[in-house]
C-alpha cells in the first residue's frame, strides 16, 4: 500500500491533457458542466404530483415488487417490509423515511480529480452511449457486432469531447472478447484511454469486485480512501413490471457497502411493460425504483442514490420501442416534477429510434436531450452515439450528437441573457443611429470572438459555398471528424507503476477465470 501511495503522488501531470486538447482536431468548447439556468418545464399540478405519488406507493403496498434475491427478501423482512414467497410490500412512511436519507446531491471523484462531477442540484452532465450489442458506421456501411477496437475508438470519443463529463458502460459490447473476461478488459480500456468518472455493470458480484478494485488501483487510493467519497457509479434496471433481479441488487448492495454511487432506472414502456398511460407508466417507474432505493438507505443510510426514467412508448401497429416521442418527453419531465418531490437527483438519457445517423435520429435525440434540460435532469445517459433503440453505436452518430450537446452548453451560459449596460448597448445603438450597421463598431468588435456559439460540425455556408467544397453531408463529416479524432488522439497521463499494477490485476483474474458464466 505505501507503494500505492508513492505512485499516487508522482502521478501528476494532468493538466497536460487539456494543453494536448488545444491542439486537437476541433475547437470545442472547455470542460464546464453547465448549469441548468432554466425553470423547469412542470405540465403537473399539485393534485396531478400528488396523485401520481399516492399510485406509486400504492403499488408498493398493495402490489408489491417481486425481489429475487435472498439478501435483499431477509434486510426488508428485517426492517419489516412483508413478505411473501419473493413478492414484498413496504409501507409508505418506511419508503418515504428511507428515501429521505438520500442526499440530494454528492460528488463523484475519478482518478483525475479535475474531472470530478457534482450529481444533483442543477448540474447538468452528459454521458456517453452504453451497451449496445452493435455498431455501425459510414465506412463500414451497415450493422455489425461489436468488437474491442471499435469500443476503444468510441472511448476515445468519450474522452475526447469536453461536453461529455461521465464514461457510463461500454459504448459498444466487444463480443469478440468472452464474457468471462470482458469486463476487466475494457475496464482496462476505460481507466487508461478515458480520465472520466467510471461505471460498473452489476452483473454478478465477482464483475463488481473487480470494477470497485480497479478504480481504486487506478486512483492510488487506500481502501479507506476509496470508500471514503464516491469514486465511480452503477446504474440497473428493474425487470419491468414490478420486479428486480439477483445479480443488479447484488451489485447495489456491495456499491452501497462501499460508499459508491446508484443510479435506479426502470425501463418502463408504456402499452408493452407499463400501463398506455403516461401517468400510470410514471408511477410504476416511481415505485420501482423507490422499493430498490429505500433498500439501500436502510442498508446504508446517506448512500448516494439517483432516481432514473425510461419511461416511453411502444409503436402500437408493431410493438416496438418508440423515443424522443411527445410522450416521452412528457414522462421525462413528469418524473422530473417527482424527483425534485422526493429531493433526488434524477437521470434520464438521450436517445432515439433511428437506424442510421439521419434526420430521424437527430430530431428524436434533439427532442430526448430537451426533455432532458426542461425535466431538469442531473445525469443523461446515452447523450452521445445512440442509434436503433439503444442496440446500435455509432461514432458519427456520438459527433453530431456532442454538437447539439455543446449547443445546450452555450445556451445555459448566463452572458447570453446578460442585462448589464454593456448588453443593453444603449451607446452602440445610438453610434449606429438610424442607418449604418454594426459590424464595424467598437461594441462589436470587442465582442466578434466570442459573441455566439461556434459550431464545430455544422456547416453554414451557403449552398454554392457548399457544393464547391465537395457537398458533404452531416453524417459524412462526422466520420472524417471521426478518423482524425482517433488517429490523432493520445490518451490522459497515467502513473507508470498504477499502469503496471492495472495489468497485473487483469492477468491475474483472467487466470482465475475471471466472473462464471452462463455458457
Amino acid at each position: 500500500m505505501a507503494d500505492t501511495q508513492t505512485r499516487k503522488r508522482r502521478g501528476g501531470g494532468r493538466a497536460g491533457a487539456a494543453a494536448r486538447r488545444g491542439s486537437a482536431v476541433i475547437d470545442q468548447m472547455p470542460w464546464n458542466p453547465p448549469t441548468n439556468t432554466d425553470k423547469p418545464t412542470e405540465p403537473l399540478d399539485q393534485a396531478g404530483i400528488e396523485a401520481i405519488h399516492e399510485g406509486a406507493m400504492r403499488i408498493l403496498e398493495e402490489i408489491g415488487i417481486e425481489f429475487y434475491n435472498e439478501e435483499a427478501l431477509g434486510i426488508m423482512k428485517e426492517a419489516g417490509c412483508t413478505i411473501n414467497g419473493d413478492n414484498v410490500r413496504m409501507g409508505r412512511d418506511f419508503v418515504m423515511e428511507m428515501v429521505a436519507k438520500a442526499p440530494s446531491k454528492f460528488t463523484i471523484t475519478p482518478r483525475n480529480p479535475d474531472k470530478t462531477i457534482e450529481v444533483g442540484g442543477k448540474t447538468l452532465l452528459f454521458g456517453n452511449v452504453s451497451s449496445p450489442p452493435n455498431y455501425w458506421d459510414l465506412e463500414i456501411g451497415t450493422k455489425v457486432a461489436g468488437n474491442r477496437e471499435m469500443c476503444r475508438n468510441l472511448l476515445k470519443l468519450t474522452q475526447y469531447f469536453n461536453c461529455i463529463h461521465f464514461a457510463g458502460g461500454y459504448p459498444v459490447e466487444p463480443v469478440d472478447i468472452h464474457a468471462s473476461v470482458r469486463h476487466l478488459d475494457v475496464l482496462y480500456d476505460k481507466l487508461t484511454l478515458t480520465d472520466k468518472a467510471m461505471h460498473a455493470y452489476s452483473l454478478g458480484k465477482e464483475r463488481v469486485e473487480d470494477v470497485m478494485e480497479m478504480v481504486r488501483i487506478a486512483g492510488g487510493h487506500s481502501h479507506e480512501e476509496f470508500e471514503a467519497t464516491p469514486r465511480m457509479y452503477t446504474n440497473i434496471n428493474s425487470t419491468s413490471p414490478l420486479k428486480h433481479d439477483h445479480p443488479m441488487i447484488d451489485g447495489c448492495l456491495r456499491l452501497a457497502r462501499r460508499g459508491q454511487a446508484i443510479v435506479v432506472t426502470p425501463f418502463t414502456l408504456a402499452g408493452a411493460m407499463a400501463p398506455v398511460t403516461m401517468a400510470g407508466a410514471v408511477a410504476q417507474s416511481l415505485a420501482e425504483a423507490l422499493c430498490a432505493i429505500a433498500l439501500f438507505q436502510y442498508v446504508r443510510p446517506g448512500i448516494p442514490c439517483v432516481i432514473g426514467t425510461f419511461t416511453s412508448n411502444v409503436d402500437m401497429k408493431s410493438g416496438a420501442p418508440a423515443f424522443g416521442t411527445p410522450e416521452y418527453m412528457r414522462s421525462t419531465q413528469m418524473t422530473g416534477q417527482m424527483a425534485r418531490y422526493y429531493g433526488l437527483p434524477m437521470r434520464s438519457s438521450g436517445v432515439c429510434a433511428a437506424n442510421v445517423p439521419d434526420g430521424q435520429a437527430v430530431w428524436e435525440t434533439s427532442n430526448s436531450l430537451w426533455a432532458a434540460v426542461q425535466s431538469g435532469t442531473n445525469m443523461v445517459y446515452h447523450a452521445a452515439g445512440w442509434l436503433e433503440g439503444g442496440l446500435i453505436a455509432s461514432p458519427e452518430k456520438f459527433i453530431m450528437d456532442c454538437e447539439i450537446l455543446q449547443q445546450i452548453q452555450r445556451y445555459m451560459q448566463p452572458e447570453i441573457t446578460a442585462t448589464g449596460p454593456d448588453e443593453i448597448a444603449l451607446d452602440a445603438i445610438k453610434s449606429v443611429g438610424n442607418d449604418g450597421h454594426f459590424f464595424g463598431i467598437q461594441h462589436t468588435q470587442d465582442r466578434y470572438t466570442t459573441a455566439f456559439y461556434q459550431p464545430f460540425l455544422s456547416d453554414w455556408k451557403n449552398y454554392e459555398g457548399w457544393d464547391v467544397a465537395g457537398g458533404i453531408w452531416t453524417a459524412e463529416r462526422a466520420h472524417h471528424m471521426f478518423k482524425e479524432i482517433v488517429t490523432s488522439f493520445e490518451p490522459p497521463p497515467i502513473d507508470d507503476g498504477i499502469r503496471e499494477e492495472l495489468e497485473d490485476f487483469v492477468a491475474r483474474r483472467k487466470a482465475e477465470g475471471g466472473a462464471p458464466t452462463d455458457f
